[in-house]
């Protein structure tokens, strides 16, 4: 199911962006030191179309299958667009997203780490990787638990070769996020990495408080699902 843009959606970019600006400002950060991701997951690209014209290319997406039927056209018709998945990747998706993606955020286990290093290595592209962090180690959500992270980051790049630039977190949705990000930060400084791929709508003001270097946010730019 796709949903189609509602007219505030230019103006909640803009809104989103002057919140990223005063964050940085209050964390004395630079502005450029923040990548907004759009997440147009359900959107058609006549919803996108408007939120490119206005400046944004960098997307997100959560699946993809929906994210292989509405981009190519659109990254042909606008040259610079980067497009990160962020959702959970399947082993059998690996050579699609490897092909289409310029980042994913969702890597999380050997079965992934396997595939994609099998992809990179074939297709000669290297999107950028980020490792999913199940801070709150909530059994139905994907990621790695704090405890299992450094091991699993060695494991990436020694056993499959993988350049991980980050780490990505979800928090529960029934806890401050802000010590989730900031284990998330501790976890990320101690393994030399310098990305961190945390805070959505409604906490990526506190995430750019606590170092975040990229924020994905849907809703606040598209309106509701």
């Amino acid at each position: 199911m796709t949903t189609s843009l509602t007219e505030l959606s230019p103006s909640g970019l803009a809104a989103v962006e002057q919140e990223i600006a005063r964050a940085c400002r209050q964390a004395r950060r630079d502005r450029g030191s923040v990548t907004l991701i759009a997440v147009s997951k359900t959107f058609d690209a006549a919803a996108i179309v408007p939120v490119i014209g206005a400046g944004q290319r960098v997307f997100g997406e959560n699946r993809v299958q929906e994210a292989k039927a509405k981009w190519p056209e659109l990254i042909s018709a606008y040259p610079g667009i980067a497009l990160h998945l962020i959702g959970p990747l399947q082993s059998n998706k690996a050579r699609e997203a490897v092909a289409l993606f310029d980042a994913v955020h969702s890597v999380d286990r050997p079965s992934i780490c396997e595939a994609l290093a099998k992809e990179i290595n074939s297709q000669k592209k290297w999107p950028e990787l980020f490792v999913q962090l199940n801070t709150g180690e909530e059994p139905q959500k994907a990621g790695v638990p704090p405890a299992e992270a450094d091991a699993f980051i060695a494991a990436c790049r020694e056993r499959y070769g993988l350049a991980i630039s980050g780490l990505m977190c979800i928090p529960p949705v029934d806890e401050a996020p802000a010590p989730h990000f900031a284990l998330t930060a501790k976890i990320a400084a101690r393994n030399g990495l310098e990305k961190l791929s945390m805070g959505m709508s409604a906490d990526f003001a506190i995430a750019i408080q606590l170092g975040a270097t990229h924020v994905r946010v849907g809703s606040a730019i598209f309106g509701k699902r």
